[in-house]
């Protein structure tokens, strides 16, 4: 009886453990698509700034945050402890942009090439925070679209800017895309998804790689 009794606590027990495992990987998929939605909003964000389009003229090339150079590590450590990197890149003359979020706040910085602090980016707040949107509540203009463009997708993660832009990640369980569309629902483009916690991408569906540029 007591032999019957400790092999029933331990098959509970085996499947309590079971049980908190699915729920640890359950999620990874939606929430590499919300990464997806992020990092893209954090990259049109950094390359549309009026700070970027002076200075970098718009043209960032992502690259990998933990390749940045050392001088822009510690200045991030020592400045903004704790923060996660959204987005890195450099333009063409080698100035680096890095969007970072900390207590929901998110920050555009501008370095030079040496990896020294420049200036913050003026509008990249506004644009890289995201109001999430129920996939039920997106305009009928833009559900419609995604299903006569992309059979075989459903929408995983959405939010709005502070225009009222969407940002929509759509997947097909291989591929994450993400669309972008107007206030009104009127289709603008498809984002180029720069890398993901610094090129470490989690499991779930890819992002769908872009141009790079």
């Amino acid at each position: 009886m007591k032999k019957q009794l400790l092999l029933w606590m331990m098959a509970i027990a085996g499947l309590f453990v079971i049980s908190c495992q699915s729920q640890e990987v359950s999620p990874s998929s939606t929430d590499g698509a919300l990464e997806a939605v992020q990092v893209s909003a954090a990259r049109t964000a950094a390359t549309t700034d009026t700070v970027t389009k002076q200075r970098c003229k718009g043209q960032l090339t992502p690259v990998d945050s933990t390749a940045l150079p050392a001088a822009i590590i510690t200045y991030l450590k020592t400045n903004y402890a704790g923060a996660l990197v959204k987005f890195a890149g450099t333009d063409p003359s080698g100035q680096y942009v890095v969007g970072i979020v900390l207590n929901n706040v998110h920050t555009g910085l501008l370095f030079d090439a040496s990896g020294n602090f420049v200036q913050l980016l003026k509008q990249y707040a506004k644009k890289a925070k995201l109001t999430p949107v129920d996939a039920a509540s997106l305009p009928s203009a833009i559900t419609t679209y995604i299903s006569s463009n992309f059979s075989g997708y459903t929408v995983k993660r959405a939010g709005t800017d502070a225009d009222g832009n969407y940002y929509v990640a759509i997947s097909n369980s291989t591929e994450i895309r993400v669309l972008v569309f107007a206030a009104d629902g009127t289709f603008t483009k498809e984002a180029d998804i720069p890398p993901i916690n610094g090129g470490r991408e989690g499991k779930g569906p890819k992002p769908r790689k872009g141009s790079g540029h």
